[in-house]
């Protein structure tokens, strides 16, 4: 068994930006997506094996279905999977006006609604939003957005946490039973010293990210309702108290961390997707493992995994 909190790479995959994690009990695997090589990926924990299938277009995420196999969010739409055949079928199209827009972070809420968000791959315009798609249809819930992550939920459903990645804060929204959200307030915030660097900047972000701890990526709520995160540029994992105060951090072997899932038998297995994206190749260098997938151990298990009510 692995020491808690000391990260190993169970998947030297090399993901450009891996992302999207999760983790499917029936099957004992890991699930996630590698959004720029427009693939989804399965890690079998108990043989160690690797499966690969290749998406329509970028995807930046998938959530199990309750009828079986997932739904995709890519950058033309939203897909059906078909576990067992690796066929993909058109489901709906999200943002036909935004051709510079794609999806990117998604979660499933403990009514089986899905959650996700957009944004401008170009990593400039504020033309994000954050939906909800359930039988009532899809509705944009928040917008103004340049990169979403998340969302993610409290264990007693009533809080969805969700990101600015570019402006380094999580926001908490009140989240009723009918999956409506409201009172949006600043949950946490990265040390950012002072004005942002200018987005698609890689260098000096990279730069800026050594004083203001990465950005925000990814995050996932726990058993206690303490919400983890990714750190983009940021070398691991900040988990947060319920008050939003710091508590841990966990770092990783590499610098661009995105998110994280709990998983096997009693959810206290944890595994993070990573990328090489923004990276140069001396960085690459000094990081071989940039794009694997990691693993550490917790003492606090994760939520069971929801599914979508298709």
């Amino acid at each position: 068994m692995t020491e808690r909190f000391q990260p190993i790479c169970v998947w030297d995959r090399k993901c450009t930006l891996g992302e999207g994690p999760l983790w499917s009990a029936h099957d004992h695997a890991l699930w996630f997506v590698d959004i720029k090589r427009s693939e989804v990926l399965r890690y079998d924990v108990n043989i160690g094996s690797h499966q690969v299938f290749h998406a329509p277009s970028p995807c930046g995420f998938l959530a199990p279905k309750k009828s079986g196999g997932f739904i995709v969010g890519c950058k033309t739409g939203l897909y059906d999977l078909d576990a067992k055949t690796g066929q993909f079928e058109f489901r709906l199209q999200v943002e036909p006006g935004l051709p510079t827009n794609r999806l990117n972070d998604g979660y499933v809420d403990h009514h089986g609604r899905l959650w996700f968000g957009s944004m401008d791959d170009d990593e400039v315009n504020p033309t994000g939003k954050l939906y909800r798609y359930d039988n009532r249809g899809l509705v944009a819930m928040d917008h103004d957005y340049v990169i979403t992550n998340g969302p993610a939920v409290s264990p007693d459903g009533r809080t969805l946490y969700h990101n600015d990645t570019l402006k380094k804060i999580i926001y908490a929204f009140e989240l009723d039973a009918s999956g409506h959200i409201s009172n949006k307030r600043e949950f946490a915030r990265l040390d950012t010293n002072g004005k942002p660097p200018v987005s698609g900047d890689s260098v000096r972000a990279k730069h800026y990210s050594e004083h203001g701890e990465g950005y925000m990526d990814g995050p996932i709520v726990d058993s206690a309702g303490q919400v983890w995160v990714g750190l983009f540029f940021g070398w691991g994992v900040n988990c947060y108290a319920p008050d939003g105060g710091l508590i841990r951090q966990v770092r990783l072997p590499v610098s661009n961390v995105t998110k994280i899932a709990f998983g096997g038998h009693d959810l206290k297995t944890v595994y993070a997707t990573t990328a090489a994206k923004g990276l140069s190749a001396d960085e690459i260098k000094q990081q071989p493992q940039a794009g694997g997938l990691f693993r550490f151990d917790v003492d606090i298990p994760g939520q069971p995994q929801n599914v979508f009510q298709d």
